[in-house]
């Protein structure tokens, strides 16, 4: 509040975040947008199927065992150059993680736009089968028999 004439600034927030201009409300989820298409463009563009380009997987290099984030990057550039069986085949759960995102995200630009707030709220149970599932993602990709899920 102005102390002469007990008007708001034009400069301070607005009182409730739905009051807010448009582009301000969608300006974060834009620039969450624009970080992940930059990640994927360098993934896209500097292939990790090639040796020097990224670091190895520190659980790999010292066990010879594949986390669930083993062939993320290489999923990723196949993802990005629409090959989608390969991106399934070098890392499903991060294909499932890209598509959860765009959901998410997508959910989140129409609440914010509508002026509606985002809340995502995950009881126990939800974060318990994620990670059950992943654990069972890399138990599985690591057997003899998970050789279509092993990068």
């Amino acid at each position: 509040m102005n102390a002469d004439s007990g008007a708001a600034s034009p400069l301070s927030p607005p009182a409730r975040p739905e009051d807010a201009p448009l582009w301000r409300r969608l300006a974060t989820p834009a620039g969450v947008l624009a970080a992940v298409a930059g990640a994927f463009a360098y993934v896209g563009a500097v292939d990790p199927n090639q040796p020097g380009h990224y670091p190895v997987c520190p659980l790999y290099a010292l066990t010879g065992l594949y986390c669930p984030g083993c062939g993320g990057l290489r999923s990723a550039h196949a993802f990005v150059h629409g090959d989608l069986l390969g991106a399934l085949h070098d890392n499903a759960a991060g294909v499932a993680a890209y598509l959860a995102f765009a959901v998410l995200w997508t959910v989140w630009v129409v609440r914010v736009a509508r002026g509606r707030p985002v809340r995502l709220v995950l009881g126990g149970t939800p974060l318990w089968v994620l990670g059950s599932a992943l654990l069972l993602f890399t138990v599985v990709r690591n057997l003899p028999f998970g050789g279509l899920i092993r990068p």
